[in-house]
């Protein structure tokens, strides 16, 4: 890829302010409906271009936590905020840089939740792009997409131990094939399953979302997974994902139509994932949709774009309330 355009990360789009999880709870059977909640409501943790923000979204003021950006308030340049989650247990905020997008320079990198202690865990270079990340508190895992790399990869919390699950294509022999480029990713622990998106072109229908198992099986490879399923395929431009595992659904955003969408995690039998018809579109006309997190327990999900959205929205996709509408360029988001 020889450079970045408006929909490959579209940087200094809208003032450069900064244009632009896996907590699940439980819930009744029918999706988006919440159950009771228990302790102290959750708040959003989230992604400038070079900031980590935190956010109580019955207040609305944003907290800047990071800002890896120039002292001088000028446009960062190779730093790319994209995925993040917060340790449970530990509070730690972790979160991926996909540095510059046509150089295999991206990294990871974690903080204490007061936004101190910033470390590196993964170092540029050791991650291609990585997009969207989800952490494995049981398993000590973080899981990543890379875009570029096209792959899907997991390390230790500490960054060691480095694997990859999945590889898509080759980094320089299909260099700028978005097809390929693997973006939204969430798991499934209590059935060990890692779910994904290939967002294809522009708008181009060749998006996909597919599931492999978290261990590979006997026989196969990275290249090679025999326990691939294509869930959908042809799909405007599909990119971040989360799930609620207690109904077996499955929540994605959509920056070629710029929707959030839902549908059943296993899909029917003798389906056609080209031609699937039970995808439901909840919430429409979003600007340039990345991210989405769940908060089941209270029956409500967050929103972000690269258009500088931030927004809550009933799981049923009503009563949006929009917390923000220009504040930077926006990605990954979580609850915690």
């Amino acid at each position: 890829m020889s450079g970045i355009n408006r929909r490959q990360m579209v940087v200094g789009l809208t003032g450069m302010g900064l244009v632009g999880s896996t907590a699940l709870g439980a819930c009744s059977s029918i999706p988006g409906s919440p159950s009771t909640p228990t302790g102290p409501a959750p708040v959003l943790y989230y992604l400038g271009q070079a900031k980590v923000y935190r956010m109580d979204p019955n207040v609305g003021t944003p907290v800047t936590l990071v800002d890896r950006g120039p002292a001088d308030g000028s446009r960062p340049q190779g730093i790319i905020h994209d995925g993040i989650g917060v340790h449970a247990g530990t509070g730690q905020i972790f979160w991926t840089d996909m540095g510059r997008p046509a150089e295999n320079d991206g990294a990871i990198f974690r903080c204490e939740n007061d936004g101190s202690e910033l470390t590196t865990i993964v170092a540029p270079g050791d991650a291609f792009t990585p997009k969207q990340m989800k952490i494995d508190e049981a398993g000590g895992k973080i899981y990543w997409s890379d875009r570029e790399g096209m792959a899907v990869k997991r390390c230790n919390l500490d960054g060691t131990g480095i694997e990859t699950l999945v590889v898509t294509g080759n980094p320089v022999v299909d260099k700028g094939d978005e097809a390929r480029w693997c973006v939204g990713l969430a798991l499934d622990p209590q059935r060990g399953h890692v779910y994904w998106t290939q967002k294809g072109g522009d708008n181009a229908s060749q998006g996909v979302i597919r599931r492999v198992g978290m261990n590979m099986p006997r026989g196969s490879t990275a290249t090679n997974r025999r326990d691939m399923i294509t869930l959908f395929s042809r799909l405007p431009e599909p990119i971040d994902l989360d799930l609620d595992l207690e109904t077996q659904t499955i929540y994605w955003t959509d920056r070629g139509d710029n929707t959030i969408s839902r549908a059943p995690m296993d899909p029917p039998a003798k389906f056609d994932p080209a031609v699937r018809i039970d995808r439901t579109v909840l919430v429409r006309g979003l600007n340039e949709a990345i991210g989405v997190a769940l908060d089941i327990p209270r029956g409500r999900m967050a929103f972000t774009s690269l258009g500088g959205e931030i927004g809550v929205v009933a799981m049923d996709g009503s009563a949006r309330r929009m917390l923000a509408s220009d504040h930077g360029m926006l990605t990954g988001i979580c609850w915690a």
